[in-house]
């Protein structure tokens, strides 16, 4: 999934690492505890299989942000190093990332890789809906159809659970009931973007 959303914010910009780790965290997220730790093995993974290019470019020290590391020594030593850098006038270099075309064909394999039967994953279906512009109408509708169907098979199971939990005490059946009508309301929303898909697809006459 990491690879898939890397790739999927290098399709239009060239990205710092920083950056990339920004907008997995704030703009998707879905990566809210990803790690530089995380992160940079693999963009060095996609380096190395051709999917990204890394090119060194200065940036002053003075501007350039300092990564949050979850370290106070680590972001010490980073403030540390920018202002040693600024008195000597010197700058940083950091390496940006762009997509290459092998990148581009890796990307729009992962992203039109359904699911194995049975999957329930909210997250892999989140992500792969924050890149649906890039997939083929049918590609996208047979998305949006996959995950429609897996929440109706939940909603199924959720409402045998009810019926047949007659001890439940009433917080537990509370929650029961809370994830039928989440459960519900997310088919809801599937189904209009469907029939919107649908719509939009329609040939004129």
């Amino acid at each position: 999934m990491l690879d898939l959303a890397i790739l999927g914010l290098l399709q239009e910009h060239e990205l710092h690492g920083y950056e990339i780790r920004k907008r997995l965290r704030d703009e998707l997220g879905l990566f809210s505890n990803i790690s530089f730790g995380s992160l940079y093995p693999a963009l060095a993974k996609l380096e190395a299989a051709g999917a990204v290019i890394g090119t060194e470019s200065g940036g002053s020290t003075a501007t350039s942000p300092i990564p949050l590391t979850g370290s106070l020594g680590g972001e010490r030593a980073a403030l540390r190093s920018r202002r040693s850098g600024s008195t000597r006038g010197t700058k940083r270099s950091r390496k940006v990332y762009r997509i290459t075309d092998i990148g581009h064909r890796l990307f729009e394999e992962l992203l039109a890789a359904g699911e194995s039967a049975g999957t329930d994953d909210a997250r892999s279906f989140g992500l792969r809906l924050a890149f649906a512009k890039h997939l083929a109408p049918q590609a996208r509708l047979g998305l949006l159809e996959r995950r429609r169907a897996q929440l109706v098979q939940r909603l199924a199971a959720d409402r045998a659970r009810a019926a047949a939990g007659t001890g439940l005490d009433r917080y537990t059946r509370s929650l029961v009931e809370h994830s039928t009508e989440a459960t519900q309301h997310d088919i809801s929303w599937l189904d209009q973007l469907i029939e919107t898909e649908k719509r939009t697809e329609a040939p004129t006459t």
